[in-house]
């Protein structure tokens, strides 16, 4: 299986000629951060090897001295710590050993579970690093692997082939069922890392000990990606309390099985009072073409504006529109405080909803699009049209991302 070269690639080692702060990269199991990370480091510490553990808990000096960082270089090194969440006073090790050898050594930090610095307790690392959150391949990042113009974030829109699509669509984004393309192995990996979720992720990161409830609620969850979620319907279903289902439901998204969007107002508050919208992670396992449709364009705007967000383009954030009348649209992005542009996401409609056009009028929208997955890629660029709903196929609009 050959690899890819990938969009975080230039993302980290931009990060890594231009900032002397430490890179935390965080995002699922199996996204590809290590692969990514290794390419670029010089001495590379794993928490789960055994030996690399006891050089980390004898602390910053001992593994400055393993890495030779006294000895003159002709570029600074770059030193890998995998998995290092894992170890209870990651955070202290860290700081210690930045405050010490920032000068000497650059540093990345991957791992599987989102590092959280500010709801975790210890030390804080404010100021010393720069969070990236890795995503899966995405149809943009399939086509394009350099930054985007930080000028107007969007890319023009370049043409992917229908081999590399059908492999998105079918197979997922995530690297290996990605490149390896072979249905009997995606089922199997996808299983695996399931399994591997419930058992390892859960065990040594949390607290939950009801794991037979929690894979209840898992397995309902895998059925209803793009649903929105009412709390108290699932805790009633599952037998828990409604604080329980949320304090799983938010456990499930930082280990990265799924992710939240919630209802977008201008008075953020009633957003919270509302009910969110939940999408896996991965939505090579839908079966039902629409909510996998829908979760599909998720995935890739949840990325698109994550990455534009770490990358320090802007402050962005993904919601939806519900208003007291039922009409409904899946997706706005909020650029800086304000909606930027409108994403209905459909299989094969191609006949705009009315709810678009309400949306895009009220809140005085610039852009709004009816993203169609079987719709043939145009070579036009999508934010050209600014005054109207658009019908555009997902091959281009998603390719004009990240």
């Amino acid at each position: 299986m050959k690899l890819r070269k990938r969009f975080y690639d230039s993302l980290i080692s931009e990060h890594l000629r231009d900032q002397r702060q430490m890179a935390l990269i965080s995002g699922p199991r199996q996204v590809g951060k290590t692969t990514v990370c290794r390419e670029r480091c010089s001495g590379y510490l794993n928490w789960d090897n055994i030996d690399d553990r006891r050089l980390i808990m004898a602390g910053p000096g001992a593994v400055a001295q393993t890495l030779e960082l006294d000895k003159l270089r002709s570029k600074v090194p770059v030193c890998l710590f995998d998995e290092l969440h894992k170890f209870s006073r990651w955070k202290q090790f860290l700081k210690g050993f930045f405050d010490t050898y920032a000068d000497q050594v650059r540093i990345l930090i991957a791992g599987s579970s989102r590092m959280d610095v500010y709801r975790r307790g210890g030390d804080s690392l404010m100021g010393r690093y720069f969070l990236y959150r890795m995503h899966p391949f995405s149809v943009a990042e399939v086509v394009y692997q350099n930054l985007p113009d930080p000028t107007r974030l969007y890319r023009d829109p370049k043409k992917v082939s229908e081999a590399d699509f059908t492999a998105l669509w079918t197979h997922g984004g995530y690297p290996e069922p990605f490149l390896k393309r072979d249905m009997r192995f995606t089922r199997r990996w996808t299983n695996l890392r399931l399994q591997q979720f419930l058992r390892e992720d859960v065990r040594d990161m949390t607290q939950i000990h009801q794991f037979d409830q929690l894979e209840v609620l898992v397995n309902v969850l895998m059925n209803r990606s793009s649903d929105q979620l009412v709390f108290s319907n699932l805790a009633k279903a599952i037998q828990i309390s409604n604080d329980t289902v949320r304090r799983w439901i938010s456990t499930l998204c930082m280990l990265h099985v799924g992710f939240l969007i919630r209802p977008w107002y201008k008075n953020v508050s009633r957003s919270l009072r509302k009910e969110p919208k939940w999408f896996l992670r991965d939505w090579s396992g839908i079966e039902d073409p629409g909510q996998r449709a829908e979760t599909f364009v998720a995935c890739h705007l949840l990325k698109a504006v994550q990455g534009w967000t770490d990358m320090g383009l802007g402050s962005f954030e993904l919601g939806y529109l519900r208003d007291k009348d039922q009409r409904e649209v899946d997706f706005v992005v909020i650029r800086d405080g304000l909606p930027w542009f409108l994403v209905e996401a459909k299989h094969a409609e191609t006949k705009v909803g009315p709810a678009l056009k309400y949306f895009q009028n009220q809140l005085n929208v610039p852009y709004a699009f009816q993203v169609v997955i079987e719709a043939d890629a145009v070579d036009a660029d999508c934010f050209t049209n600014a005054h109207r709903p658009t019908v555009v196929p997902a091959r281009t609009f998603l390719s004009q991302l990240l």
